[in-house]
């Protein structure tokens, strides 16, 4: 599967631009930069059919609703963080007030082992709480999209008012079960893999004690 990455947003966080079939494909998250996203799609002949969103934060769907009405994709969110695709409290919108906020009007739910078919691929649903309570990865073959759920050496912030520190370990161990190595397509920073993490990420250290 090849795999294009934007960064986007105030906060440069990675789009995954993944095609799933001939002039196919998904994203997972569009923060922000609506226009650089539709430029990039048709200057490469791709036609958008899913947005799969990691979670609610600001910095991860800042993009969205113009995208979804530009393309008339399918937008999916784990339940648990549907209420902040129209807050700007609680998907802490309100903590860029110079940024414009535009509410996901239209969109899919998804839980735990949810399966998401898209062109030659499936994407499976990994409820991974902690940063917030509807974080997920999308797991396609040898490929994780792990959002801010885990970076390379490190995780996602759990001190926010729609996370939950508590959840962390269990969200991990999770990852840390996986038997065979990933690649790790985080929301920010640089890719990684699952056995480099689990040799090196002192947070799925911890969890595989």
């Amino acid at each position: 599967m090849k795999i294009h990455t934007l960064q986007l947003g105030p906060l440069r966080a990675n789009c995954y631009i993944a095609e799933t079939a001939e002039n196919q494909c998904v994203a997972v998250d569009i923060g922000g930069d609506s226009r650089l996203f539709l430029e990039f799609i048709a200057m490469k002949k791709l036609k958008l059919s899913k947005i799969l969103l990691t979670h609610g934060h600001f910095d991860h769907i800042g993009g969205v609703e113009e995208v979804r009405k530009a393309t008339g994709a399918e937008v999916y969110i784990h339940s648990d963080d549907v209420p902040m695709l129209s807050s700007e409290g609680q998907s802490l919108h309100s903590t860029m007030p110079f940024m414009s906020f535009s509410p996901v009007t239209k969109f899919i739910t998804v839980r735990d082992n949810s399966i998401i078919h898209d062109g030659n691929y499936e994407f499976t649903v990994i409820h991974t709480p902690a940063h917030t309570l509807g974080s997920v990865c999308y797991q396609c073959g040898d490929v994780i999209f792990t959002g801010d759920t885990l970076f390379c050496c490190s995780v996602g912030r759990t001190d926010f008012p729609e996370s939950n520190p508590s959840l962390l370990m269990p969200s991990l161990k999770k990852l840390c079960m996986i038997q065979h190595d990933l690649k790790v397509l985080p929301g920010h920073n640089e890719y990684t893999t699952l056995d480099y993490e689990k040799k090196n990420n002192p947070f799925l250290q911890r969890c595989m004690m």
